[in-house]
């Protein structure tokens, strides 16, 4: 955690003499005589030697892109940039942590693969062996859903940040640089510890089970539905809220998900889908999905959770086969309540936060009850000062 230090001077006219337990330099001029103590070296010499560590891993989005010219906000190639020279380029990062880089892969958030995702998370899990913080850098597209799904996987308590940025790094006013800047000061204060995975964009620090998209362009698209964690103003990192989870933070056997990716292999991970509701919506999405097999169907359904009466009719039979359900709104915000047989209520989780729990929950538990369970206690997270 990052601390001030504060620096004593002992000023005197005159110093005949002077008797301390350890060395003593003595820098005199005519009225001002500087007393430093060789303790207090060693401590500035060890202060610096034991700046946090962090590692920053690069994927690719916006943050990485590169301008048609320092104009061009909306035209860029993203994944251009290497996130060790973007790291090389930020100013005084030296001062806030030793920090390391390693190059994932250079692409739009949207194009990577939930086994791509699966590699992603035990990459941070292992660089937290030997790091104090993480920092991943991301597009914007599905950033709500990387985050999440490292959230709910990642063992460490150590934090993750995962930041990008709606405007290429080439451009003028663009927001990637303070973005990865506070990112590794946000890792390296350990302000998060216990947190889970945050997201940090436009000096605003949301939890990632909470945060989503809500703008294409605007510099501050990404909102909680219960508000802001925190902000981070220059040297200031003012947190105001913590997630659920990070009360479980006595007990780290409690904090923990059951969702340790080692235990499984990356092709076990179940297969979900999300189908959208609306007026007089027809049901063969859902026939479609459950022919093909897949394990679990998210629906984003009207006001508290409603579909129409054709998708209704083939998620009872899709139900028949073993699919899963698990039921969201459309409407952006609010919570889901109702169930019945072979469906779970999402609480306040959107589609596709709801599709990150669900197939996690398939792939580690058995049968209807156990998944049930699993999405019941991972994924309300309602917290409990009283226990």
């Amino acid at each position: 955690m990052i601390r001030k230090k504060v620096k004593q001077t002992l000023i005197a006219g005159t110093v005949a003499s002077l008797m301390v337990g350890g060395a003593v330099t003595v820098a005199k001029d005519a009225t001002i005589t500087k007393v430093t103590y060789a303790a207090e070296e060693t401590k500035k010499s060890e202060a610096k030697q034991t700046l946090p560590k962090v590692q920053v891993i690069g994927t690719g989005g916006t943050i990485s892109g590169k301008s048609t010219d320092e104009t061009s906000f909306i035209d860029y190639r993203s994944g251009s940039l290497a996130i060790q020279d973007m790291v090389g380029e930020l100013p005084n990062v030296e001062k806030l942590a030793d920090v390391t880089t390693t190059q994932f892969g250079n692409k739009g958030s949207s194009g990577y693969s939930m086994q791509d995702l699966y590699d992603l998370s035990l990459l941070v899990d292992e660089q937290l062996k030997h790091n104090d913080g993480v920092v991943v850098t991301t597009g914007t597209d599905t950033m709500e859903e990387i985050a999440y799904f490292l959230d709910l996987t990642i063992q460490s308590s150590k934090p993750v940040v995962v930041t990008g940025s709606m405007r290429p790094w080439t451009v003028i006013g663009s927001d990637a640089q303070a973005n990865l800047f506070n990112a590794i000061k946000l890792a390296a204060s350990e302000e998060t510890s216990y947190f889970g995975t945050v997201i940090m964009l436009n000096d605003t620090i949301n939890s990632a089970r909470d945060v989503t998209k809500t703008n294409s362009y605007r510099v501050d698209t990404f909102e909680s539905r219960t508000g802001p964690l925190g902000y981070i103003d220059q040297d200031h990192i003012q947190i105001y809220e913590a997630p659920a989870r990070a009360i479980d933070y006595k007990n780290k056997n409690e904090w923990k998900t059951p969702f340790d990716l080692k235990k499984i292999a990356k092709e076990e991970l179940e297969k979900v889908e999300i189908v959208y509701s609306y007026q007089g919506a027809g049901g063969e999405a859902i026939k479609a999905f459950a022919d093909a097999g897949v394990k679990g169907i998210v629906t984003a359904g009207t006001g508290a959770g409603g579909i129409s009466p054709a998708q209704s009719a083939e998620r009872k039979s899709a139900i028949e086969k073993g699919v899963i359900f698990m039921s969201t709104t459309r409407t952006g915000s609010g919570s889901v309540y109702s169930s019945g047989t072979g469906i779970i209520p999402a609480d306040n989780l959107n589609p596709q936060h709801a599709r990150i729990l669900l197939m996690l929950a398939l792939s580690f538990g058995e049968g209807f009850d156990e998944v049930k369970e699993l999405v019941s206690e991972y994924g309300v997270r309602q917290a409990n000062v009283n226990e």
